[in-house]
C-alpha cells in the first residue's frame, strides 16, 4: 500500500482540481442567485431537484457501480446498454406517475406546475446517464477527463440559471430550466471527452444483457433499494419541512444543505473516486483493503475538521453576510447540522467498502434504520428547530455505527451479512 500512496494522492489531486472547478462557479454564483430568487422559490426548485435525484438512482439500477468492478470492454458496453434501457423506461414511468399524481390532485403534484412535473422524467434520464458516463471514466482511471466533464456540466448549469434569472424569468422556473440546459450540455460534451460505449436501444433486453443483470444481481437487489432509501431519506427532511412548515422553510433548509454538502462534493467525492479503484485493487490482490481504509479515514478526518468547526462557530453571521440577511435562519440550521455533515464527510467515501466486500445487504438494513429514524423525527409533533436537532443527533449516532461496520468489512473478516 505504501508504494501506491503517491499515485493515490496524485489521482485525488487530479479529481479534486476538476471538482473544485466544477463547484467553484456554483458556489461563487450562489450569493447572486440567492438575491435574484426568494427562499420560497429556492424551496420549490429544491423539491423538484430532490425528485429527480431519487429517480436517477432508480434509473441506473446501481449498475454504474458494477462497471468499476467488472471493467472489461465487453462488460462495460453491455452495462451501458442495460443502463440506457433502464433510464428510458424509468423516465417514461416517472413522467406518467407525475401526470397521474397531478390528475388526482395529490399534495406534492398540486403545488408544482405541469412544466415542472413533466420535466422530472427528462431530468432523471439526463442525470442517470451522466452518472454512468462518469463511472465509466473512473473505471478506466481517466480522472482528468471526468473532471473536465464535471466542470463543463456545472458551469453550464450555473450560467444558464443566472442568464434566465437576469432575463426576468420566474425564480423556480429559471432554476429548473437552467439545470436541464446544463445537464444536456454536459452530456453532449461527455462523449467527446470520455468516449464511452454507445448503446443501441431495443424494445427488450437481449440474452447478454439479461445475463449481465443476473451476474450483478446484488447491485439491483440490495444496493438499489439501499441507495433509493438513502436518496429518499436524504430528501425526506426537505419534503416534510416543506409540507409541514412551508416552502420558505424548505428553501432555507435547501441552502443549508447545499452549503454543508459542498465539502463533501468537493473533497470527499474526489477521495471516493480514487478510493474506489484503490480498495478494489487491494481487495483483489491482498484480500482486504484495511490499509487503504485507514489512510483514507485519517486524511478525511484532517480535511473535514477545519470547515466543520468554522460552520459550527460562525454559520449565522456567514450566511447573512454572503447570501443576504433573509438567509440568516439557514445559517442557524447549519450550526445544528455541522457535526452531522462532518461525519457524513468521513463516511461517504468509505461506504464503498460495502460494495467491494459484497455486504450490500448489511448496508440495506442500516438504511432501513435510518429511514425509520428520519420518518419518526419529522412526523413527531416538534418545532422546526427541535426536528432538525433530533435528526442531527439520530443520524450522527447511526453514522458512528456505519463507520464501525465499514471498518470491520475492510478487514474482510468472516462476519454475517
Amino acid at each position: 500500500m505504501k508504494a501506491t500512496l503517491p499515485i493515490f494522492w496524485r489521482h485525488v489531486i487530479t479529481v479534486l482540481a476538476g471538482s473544485f472547478s466544477a463547484q467553484a462557479l456554483p458556489l461563487l454564483a450562489a450569493p447572486l442567485i440567492t438575491r435574484l430568487c426568494t427562499p420560497a422559490e429556492m424551496g420549490a426548485f429544491s423539491v423538484w431537484f430532490g425528485l429527480v435525484a431519487i429517480g436517477a438512482i432508480g434509473a441506473t439500477l446501481r449498475l454504474e457501480t458494477a462497471m468499476i468492478l467488472d471493467h472489461s470492454p465487453i462488460a462495460q458496453r453491455t452495462c451501458f446498454a442495460v443502463v440506457a434501457y433502464s433510464c428510458s423506461v424509468t423516465a417514461l414511468l416517472v413522467t406518467l406517475c407525475a401526470a397521474v399524481a397531478r390528475a388526482f390532485d395529490l399534495p406534492v403534484a398540486r403545488d408544482m406546475s405541469w412544466y415542472a412535473l413533466l420535466a422530472i422524467g427528462v431530468g432523471t434520464w439526463l442525470t442517470a446517464y451522466m452518472q454512468t458516463t462518469l463511472a465509466y471514466a473512473t473505471s478506466r482511471n481517466e480522472f482528468g477527463k471526468a473532471a473536465k466533464a464535471k466542470v463543463w456540466g456545472a458551469g453550464t448549469i450555473t450560467l444558464a440559471q443566472l442568464a434566465l434569472l437576469l432575463a426576468g424569468i420566474g425564480g423556480a422556473a429559471a432554476l429548473l430550466a437552467g439545470h436541464l440546459v446544463g445537464l444536456a450540455c454536459g452530456l453532449l460534451a461527455a462523449p467527446r471527452l470520455l468516449a464511452p460505449p454507445v448503446p443501441r436501444l431495443r424494445l427488450l433486453l437481449d440474452r447478454a444483457q439479461r445475463s449481465y443483470l443476473r451476474r450483478h444481481d446484488a447491485f439491483w437487489r440490495f444496493s438499489l433499494p439501499s441507495e433509493l432509501l438513502n436518496g429518499f431519506v436524504g430528501q425526506l427532511p426537505l419534503f416534510l419541512i416543506g409540507a409541514r412548515h412551508g416552502v420558505l422553510a424548505a428553501g432555507l433548509f435547501a441552502l443549508t444543505r447545499r452549503v454543508l454538502a459542498a465539502p463533501i462534493s468537493l473533497l470527499a467525492a474526489s477521495v471516493l473516486e480514487v478510493f474506489k479503484r484503490q480498495s478494489v485493487h487491494d481487495y483483489q490482490t491482498l484480500g482486504n483493503c484495511r490499509d487503504a481504509y485507514r489512510y483514507t479515514f485519517k486524511a478525511l478526518l484532517l480535511l473535514g475538521l477545519g470547515p466543520s468547526l468554522a460552520l459550527l462557530l460562525f454559520s449565522p453571521a456567514l450566511f447573512a453576510w454572503i447570501f443576504g440577511e433573509s438567509w440568516r435562519a439557514a445559517g442557524e440550521m447549519a450550526q445544528i447540522l455541522a457535526p452531522l455533515y462532518f461525519l457524513n464527510f468521513i463516511a461517504s467515501p468509505l461506504s464503498y467498502v460495502f460494495y467491494v466486500a459484497g455486504k450490500q445487504k448489511s448496508e440495506l438494513i442500516w438504511q432501513i434504520a435510518l429511514f425509520a429514524m428520519t420518518l419518526g423525527v419529522f412526523l413527531a409533533p416538534l418545532t422546526l428547530e427541535q426536528s432538525i436537532t433530533s435528526y442531527a443527533v439520530g443520524y450522527s449516532l447511526l453514522y458512528l455505527v456505519y463507520l464501525r461496520m465499514s471498518y470491520r468489512y475492510s478487514h474482510n473478516a468472516m462476519v454475517p451479512t
